[in-house]
């Protein structure tokens, strides 16, 4: 049982501030001219501008800890918007990498000053130790369950 005695309380609040989070990046966004993109398609707009090489699905699938077909949709979604585009790649032509459009620059970049802006307030909240020891712990919960999910999978 958790440390509160609360069935469910370390899941819901972790998407409490999932939720609370987005909402903040949303808002901060818009306020700086961008409304029509979700937290979602920011996050990966960042990791397709981070990224120092070729990006392909099954990267954004394994960064994010989402399924083949959510990220399915979401690239087809970026794509009609013109935030990204497929190309082929020369050594295999059905292998498409995702390439960030001029827009989707453009778009990230404002993403990127929400983000920014929104960490900010959460640096307000917590002493440097406290979010140092927070991150270490919330990774630690992130990579039980990439193992627990990984062996799943194998068995």
């Amino acid at each position: 049982m958790t440390a509160a005695n609360e069935i469910g309380a370390i899941g819901r609040e972790i998407k409490a501030i999932d939720h609370l989070m987005q909402r903040e990046i949303q808002k901060s966004a818009s306020q700086m001219g961008v409304d029509k993109v979700t937290v979602m398609h920011g996050w990966i707009i960042g990791f397709l501008m981070s990224a120092s090489g070729d990006v392909y699905q099954k990267d954004i699938e394994s960064h994010f800890a989402i399924s083949r077909s959510t990220v399915t949709n979401i690239v087809k979604c970026m794509e009609k918007k013109g935030y990204i585009k497929r190309e082929s790649v020369d050594s295999d032509a059905r292998l498409k990498k995702l390439v960030l459009t001029k827009q989707g620059r453009e778009v990230g970049e404002t993403m990127l000053s929400a983000v920014k802006e929104t960490e900010k307030r959460f640096d307000n909240m917590l002493s440097e130790a406290e979010s140092r020891r927070f991150l270490t712990l919330i990774r630690k919960l992130r990579l039980g369950l990439e193992q627990s999910a990984a062996k799943g999978e194998k068995e």
